[in-house]
């Protein structure tokens, strides 16, 4: 399985996989698997959706790319798409989810030097400890996770670091130079970090009252993860600026956006910003086409009605002590072992061994994030094999 002409940057689980269709995968030895991951949320509309794929099929037998050296037919419409999904005055095409961030830092520094009139080395954006934006230079400057910050220094400067869902820090890192915020309304990478309700109504509060802009990473959160269109309704917070991708590709091709005011967006002007990839055709069918899906609701009402169920089963886990904690949203959940009997490396290779792939993330929580689009029986029986192996762990 392992080539000696590939980077180790990943260790990824021992599975080869080789087709896909739904929520299952099959690796090269015919062997099928739940996918409880979905590619980080990338996959929430499942695996070769058949929507997708024909839309995707089509366009690659019209055009494909044409640069933002000329317009394209399908980048007007996807734009107006995703304004009237997201209720925002304009949008900005990427390819990955940590450009939509680099484009975010960006334009709320622009918009920090010609709006707000802050030097151009002064302006600040505050971020939150244990944040997960992405893994550019600028991006990982602001990282408190070791890995991935560790070692790639000197790091880019401007940034504060506050601690998560405490609004008292916030405010307190309030001061004159500070031009934007930059979070995520869950933490994802994290393990599901959900921060108490009134912290992001908090936080844009704040930011209101000190002519600061607030962007919020919906990358993994949005797009029907958490039984609503973007996770920020769950709170009735209105960003600045919204970071969206993953979802947004269709689990086809990298496809992100910034979309939300259009004074602080226009600010770009030819030639400040761009992309060869962003905006191709090909993202901009697949990009429309998951926009219409979203309109009709059916997805996110299933997370919504999924994720009861999927969270009695998880707290019922925690009340009979196969776990420390579990937090979940939607069809999304972190869930903790006890360090006393086990990894979350460990119970990801044990759920594999029967038939459920997940990933675990800073050594003792394991994320779960199957696709919308799964039934309710199939979601059953991810979650008695991973009854099973948690059985195997108690200590």
């Amino acid at each position: 399985m392992a080539s000696s002409h590939l980077a180790p940057n990943y260790a990824p689980l021992p599975v080869v996989l080789a087709q896909g269709k739904g929520s299952w995968v099959t690796d090269v030895k015919g062997k099928t698997y739940f996918d409880a991951l979905a590619g980080y949320s990338a996959l929430n509309f499942g695996h070769l959706n058949p929507e997708l794929i024909a839309t995707a099929k089509q366009q690659l037998d019209t055009l494909t790319l044409t640069s933002r050296a000329f317009d394209n037919n399908l980048l007007d419409p996807f734009s107006d798409a995703l304004c009237e999904l997201a209720g925002t005055e304009m949008m900005l095409p990427m390819n990955s989810g940590a450009e939509a961030v680099e484009t975010a830092l960006k334009a709320m520094r622009r918009w920090g030097h010609l709006v707000r009139g802050v030097e151009p080395e002064e302006g600040i954006i505050i971020v939150a400890d244990g944040n997960f934006h992405g893994r550019t230079l600028a991006i990982i400057s602001f990282s408190t996770d070791p890995v991935a910050h560790d070692g790639y220094g000197p790091f880019a400067p401007g940034f504060r670091i506050v601690p998560y869902g405490d609004l008292a820090a916030f405010e307190a890192a309030l001061t004159p130079e500070v031009v934007g915020v930059l979070i995520e309304p869950i933490q994802g990478e994290a393990g599901v970090i959900i921060p108490p309700d009134d912290y992001l109504p908090g936080v844009q509060k704040l930011c209101n009252e000190h002519n600061v802009l607030l962007t919020l990473d919906e990358i993994q959160s949005g797009l029907g993860r958490t039984g609503k269109t973007f996770a920020r309704e769950l709170t009735g917070t209105e960003p600045d600026l919204m970071c969206l991708g993953k979802a947004l590709g269709g689990g086809i091709m990298p496809v992100s956006a910034v979309t939300g005011r259009a004074d602080v967006l226009d600010l770009f002007t030819a030639g400040t910003h761009g992309s060869t990839f962003g905006g191709n055709p090909l993202a901009c069918a697949i990009g429309l086409k998951v926009c219409e899906i979203l309109e009709s609701g059916v997805w996110q009402k299933a997370a919504t009605e999924l994720g009861v169920g999927f969270s009695e089963r998880l707290q019922g886990f925690v009340d009979e002590g196969l776990l420390i904690a579990q937090r979940s949203v939607g069809l999304w959940a972190g869930i903790d072992l006890d360090p006393r009997c086990g990894s979350g490396r460990q119970l990801c290779e044990t759920l594999m061994e029967r038939g459920v792939l997940a990933k675990d993330t800073h050594g003792l929580t394991v994320r779960l994030a199957p696709p919308l689009t799964t039934s309710t029986e199939d979601l059953d029986w991810m979650l008695d094999r991973l009854e099973e192996s948690l059985r195997q762990f108690v200590c």
